[in-house]
């Protein structure tokens, strides 16, 4: 791949970004992008705001289609949600998405597990862990620098080599406004990879994302229609698309309780997925809430001692947070400290 000169911004789950409450935060991701050499678009319907964006789930699956048929390098998803699975039927009724996929760099997360899935149907690698409102636009006087490393690297590269363990990791943000710029949240030190169960040396290629999201394929408890629809596209991967992966999650700023957490592991144990990948990776919970919890319901849940299982990546919801690359090969190495591509 090479560097990432022109980059177009999307709206496909929530639509904030064009509210007026946050022009502040957008401004300042205008800002270092621009600084970094990189030129910035937004695609036609992306700063529409949240109640167009709500309403008009097919006008979202179009700005993806166009995007992919620009002359962008990279696809940046703004934000997260809830509900970017309604844009399936206007991506795959008539395999609309698989005819625009192009070769470009997408990155995104949260909610956006859902256009990782649709990609990786559709034949496309894809990027995973950050996004342009809660990473670029940062309001300390950078962006996070264990975030900021790996962005960077995908802007000048086009691609992630390595990643390590942050040294720290911090409260999540509870304050956006204008009076927070230039502030940082208060940070802790942070352990590093820790293996949970198995052999501390694995490798495949990396497919998962939000395990809330994911949820929400297998289970219709936030929307009644999600169901139905995610098995119509057939969205989430056969069984046989998971054999030698690396499954990967997190979970989100929702905190789900442990008994939430059990429920969401045991859709995935029903589906059979911890028979057939070669380890998990699961990404530090937000503010470390329920994390000793979450580590005793794993090993619980998927009931295999030899599956490997490593904890604590830098991924998702809590901050700071790298990009996992999707679809390209991995290999996790405990002892190392370090997953490299």
């Amino acid at each position: 791949m090479q560097k990432i000169k022109d980059i177009t911004i999307v709206s496909l789950s929530k639509g904030i970004l064009g509210e007026p409450f946050i022009e502040h935060e957008l401004e300042i991701g205008l800002r270092r992008l621009k600084e970094w050499g990189v030129d910035v678009h937004f695609s036609r319907n992306a700063l529409k705001g949240m109640e167009y964006i709500e309403q008009h789930p097919e006008e979202r699956a179009k700005d993806l289609i166009e995007a992919f048929e620009s002359d962008t390098d990279m696809i940046l998803c703004a934000v997260g949600g809830e509900d970017t699975y309604r844009l399936l039927p206007y991506l795959f009724k008539n395999d609309e998405l698989k005819k625009a996929v192009k070769e470009k760099v997408f990155l995104g997360f949260s909610d956006s597990t859902m256009n990782h899935l649709m990609l990786h149907k559709a034949g496309l690698d894809t990027y995973y862990g950050q996004a342009f409102l809660p990473d670029v636009c940062e309001l300390f006087d950078t962006m996070l620098p264990y975030s900021e490393k790996y962005f960077k690297e995908l802007i000048e590269t086009g691609t992630i080599s390595r990643i390590m363990p942050s040294d720290i990791w911090y409260d999540s943000r509870d304050d956006f406004s204008k009076e927070a710029i230039g502030t940082i949240p208060a940070s802790h030190e942070n352990e590093g990879f820790i293996l949970l169960q198995g052999k501390g040396q694995f490798e495949g290629e990396i497919l998962g994302g939000c395990i809330d999201t994911i949820y929400d394929i297998f289970n219709g408890e936030r929307f009644a229609d999600t169901v139905e629809i995610c098995e119509k596209y057939e969205i989430f991967p056969s069984i046989n698309d998971w054999k030698g992966k690396i499954l990967l999650l997190e979970s989100s700023e929702e905190k789900a309780t442990p008994e939430k957490y059990r429920k969401m592991l045991n859709e995935l144990k029903k589906y059979g997925v911890f028979d057939v990948v070669n380890g998990v990776l699961i990404g530090k919970p937000a503010d470390e809430t329920y994390f000793e919890e979450y580590k005793e319901i794993l090993k619980e849940a998927i009931d295999n001692p030899d599956l490997p299982v490593v904890v604590n990546i830098n991924v998702g919801h809590a901050i700071p947070r790298c990009i996992i690359p999707f679809g390209k090969h991995a290999r996790v190495d405990v002892d190392k400290q370090e997953i490299v591509f």
